[in-house]
């Protein structure tokens, strides 16, 4: 979570340097005129200080030290706190047109989840979210966000939100900068995927950390991040300099669907470039999105021995469990598979065979 200052004075009125002169000037009975004459300035540029339209540099402040008795960086300071101030209330009159962008963050939810701090004052709530997503405002989130480099499967049921699925890839992008991760190596990755593989009978508390660490050490960070509401998001990919991130959203998942996500996230890291763009269901990068469900189908369960399944006249739970007791994956999985193929309908009792796992989001706050 970022750190926002807070209390911060914004003034809505300006002191210029020039009426603080003035009253100067009054106080000594001393004219404008004169004053140019005692700095050898001329009327023109006093005139213009006491009107803020020409500044007090540094070189002048000097020169009223020695003609008004106030010490140079006291004029310097008033200039510098004006320009600080004129600067603060250009902004916030900027800041005030980003409040319409503001109310398409999912703010609430992500408060809950820790990523930033719940502020009552609406510009200050703003300058926390700009400063999550790293950027100075949503003009230049809208470039970063077009200019993202991921590739990630979005369901066709949910409405997609920019916002909120560029939060949450931004939440796994910053926990993916704090694994220690090696070069990304891609004969090591694919060694690690077979390691993995073996993993998916066991229970998350069992699997994550093992999968984090084993992808770590081919150069992947895996990043487990809670779903935002209108995101619909299960899987990211994205390269970090010189690592892959795999990202996976799980709340309420099961087995089959967990683990093809990742598998198919892995065939991007493998099979496609690292600036390539893919956004499953608007019709770009459909022979992509093909390639790496065909990376993760035949990685979970090798082809000739999904044959050899289906060659069966009749399959019960007992033939699943055997059958993946016989490749070495979970029976959920090769269950899922049975049921996306249309072997099996998706209303069976034999949905007893999945595990499903559910992971803390902001619900549960």
């Amino acid at each position: 979570m970022n750190n926002v200052q807070n209390n911060k004075f914004i003034p809505d009125y300006l002191v210029t340097p020039g009426e603080v002169l003035a009253d100067y000037l009054d106080d000594l009975g001393m004219t404008q005129a004169e004053l140019a004459d005692r700095t050898g300035l001329t009327k023109k540029t006093i005139n213009e200080i006491i009107k803020a339209k020409a500044p007090i540099t540094p070189e002048t402040a000097l020169k009223f030290e020695r003609t008004l008795g106030r010490p140079a960086h006291f004029w310097s300071n008033l200039e510098r706190h004006y320009q600080d101030d004129l600067t603060r209330l250009a902004e916030q009159r900027r800041m005030a047109s980003y409040l319409e962008w503001l109310k398409r963050v999912p703010v609430s939810t992500m408060a809950k989840l820790g990523w930033i701090p719940k502020l009552k004052d609406t510009f200050e709530q703003l300058d926390a979210v700009l400063c999550y997503y790293g950027v100075a405002s949503p003009t230049q989130w809208q470039t970063v966000w077009s200019e993202y480099q991921v590739a990630y499967r979005q369901t066709a049921r949910f409405e997609g939100c920019a916002e909120a699925v560029s939060a949450w890839l931004r939440q796994g992008e910053i926990q993916a900068q704090r694994i220690e991760c090696a070069p990304f190596d891609r004969k090591r990755f694919l060694e690690v995927l077979d390691l993995i593989r073996t993993l998916t009978t066991a229970p998350p508390n069992v699997f994550t950390p093992q999968l984090v660490s084993l992808c770590a050490s081919a150069g992947v960070a895996v990043v487990f991040v809670p779903e935002l509401p209108k995101t619909g998001t299960w899987g990211a990919t994205r390269w970090l300099g010189d690592r892959a991130v795999i990202q996976l959203s799980l709340r309420y998942k099961s087995d089959d669907h967990l683990w093809f996500t990742f598998f198919h996230e892995a065939g991007h890291i493998l099979k496609h470039g690292r600036k390539t763009v893919i956004i499953e269901g608007n019709g770009l990068d459909d022979e992509k999105e093909r390639e790496a469900n065909a990376f993760a189908r035949d990685r979970l369960i090798p082809p000739a021995e999904m044959r050899r399944l289906v060659k069966a006249d009749s399959l019960s739970a007992s033939d699943i469990k055997t059958f993946a007791a016989e490749i070495g994956i979970a029976p959920g999985i090769v269950l899922g598979r049975l049921q996306h193929d249309g072997i099996i309908p998706y209303k069976t009792g034999l949905n007893s065979l999945k595990m499903f796992y559910r992971w803390k989001s902001a619900d549960d706050e």
